[in-house]
């Protein structure tokens, strides 16, 4: 990136964005293969950078850039280390001969995705003022997270989740249907089917003390069977007096709904083939899964803005790419609160999010870049 410098204006300009997806790779494990993950960072880092710098017109300079920005935590600390060192190498390279070295900014992955509600994936963009306070709902596979900022970039966590971040738990209950990796949209895509010809059930009013799915009358069926199955899944903390979320317990209420339907309807299998075996019930599932969730998300979220009187509303990480909690976070915002989300190709990880926090960051502490040898990674880093 390009940026025309500023702390409160900055203007950015794309000059190229590359990436070396690894879904493919880990879709066999259902998830992320730690072991793997290092490898394939090791091996496409420097293809990846050689095409960027190619498109960028900046392979034949011997100092490419001025600074680089990498993430060092949270997240998966054998990953990290390798950007980490990738971005130390790279620096010692450029910065031979020159009078100053070329900086390196260490940057919280979650940051990153705070400010990638401003960013573009090509093309020019400027950071705007924001008004605060602002709440930033940040919804991923690792983390969720509601975060309060009383001025610009200055964080708070007040509300996360207690054991599952909601990202996993989209992904967990694709494998207990049997759906492929990454299962957060292709659990969308079966409840989005559903949702436009049958109508939702909400249980926003249930006990929050209710543990698992509940069965619920159909007036269409007078005996159980599989094409009327009807019930509703729990909204654990939904009315706590904190904004804190828990998404384990409406996990497990899934896997016993898939337990007991299968014990009714006399299926014994090891593998659970569920959408092959009954298409409609786990669109229903899907359905009610992705209703539950993002009722939870929605409802802390509106607590946590009237509480603090936000001003804006952030929503990002890899879930804020969900349709519906777009659709259902937008009716909660209104016309007097700002909301800024990003795009879909900037919703989930990605390094143009990192070169913006990055670059402000040195904004606003150059006199505190960190030398190379300091900067460690951090699994467990905090915003």
């Amino acid at each position: 990136m390009k940026v025309k410098r500023g702390a409160t204006n900055a203007s950015f300009k794309v000059l190229a964005n590359n990436s070396n997806s690894q879904i493919n790779i880990h879709i066999p494990y259902g998830g992320v293969y730690p072991v793997l993950a290092k490898r394939e960072h090791a091996k496409n880092l420097p293809i990846v950078l050689e095409a960027s710098l190619k498109q960028a017109k900046l392979d034949k300079k011997e100092t490419p850039v001025d600074a680089i920005a990498v993430t060092y935590g949270p997240g998966l600390e054998m990953c990290l280390w390798e950007g980490i060192t990738f971005a130390k190498d790279l620096a010692e390279k450029w910065s031979a001969g020159r009078r100053n070295a070329v900086p390196i900014i260490p940057v919280n992955h979650m940051e990153g995705h705070v400010l990638s509600v401003f960013g573009k994936d090509k093309g020019s963009f400027k950071i705007p003022k924001i008004k605060t306070p602002a709440i930033s709902l940040l919804v991923s596979g690792g983390h969720t997270q509601l975060v309060l900022m009383k001025k610009w970039m200055d964080y708070e966590i007040i509300g996360k989740t207690l054991d599952d971040a909601v990202g996993e738990a989209f992904d967990k209950v694709a494998r207990m249907l049997d759906l492929p990796y990454p299962g957060g949209p292709q659990i969308s895509k079966l409840a989005e089917k559903l949702r436009a010809k049958e109508k939702p059930i909400f249980a926003g009013s249930l006990s929050p003390r209710a543990r698992g799915a509940l069965p619920l009358s159909s007036p269409a069926c007078e005996t159980p069977r599989k094409d009327c199955f009807s019930f509703a899944l729990p909204r654990p903390m939904l009315h706590s007096k904190n904004f804190d979320f828990s998404f384990a317990g409406l996990k497990t209420a899934v896997l016993y709904l898939i337990r007991d339907f299968l014990k009714q309807n006399k299926q014994h299998t090891n593998k659970l083939e569920f959408v092959r075996m009954f298409p409609e019930v786990a669109s229903k599932i899907a359905l009610e899964f992705e209703n539950a969730a993002t009722e939870c998300l929605v409802y802390k979220t509106k607590k946590a803005m009237e509480k603090y009187g936000a001003k804006t509303l952030i929503v990002a990480g890899g879930v804020a790419a969900n349709k519906y909690l777009r659709k259902k976070i937008k009716k909660i915002t209104g016309k007097k609160i700002k909301l800024f989300v990003p795009t879909q190709e900037l919703s989930g990880d990605n390094s143009l999010m990192i070169g913006i926090a990055g670059y402000l960051n040195y904004i606003k502490n150059k006199k505190k870049v960190p030398k190379p040898e300091s900067i460690k990674a951090t699994g467990n880093l905090k915003l």
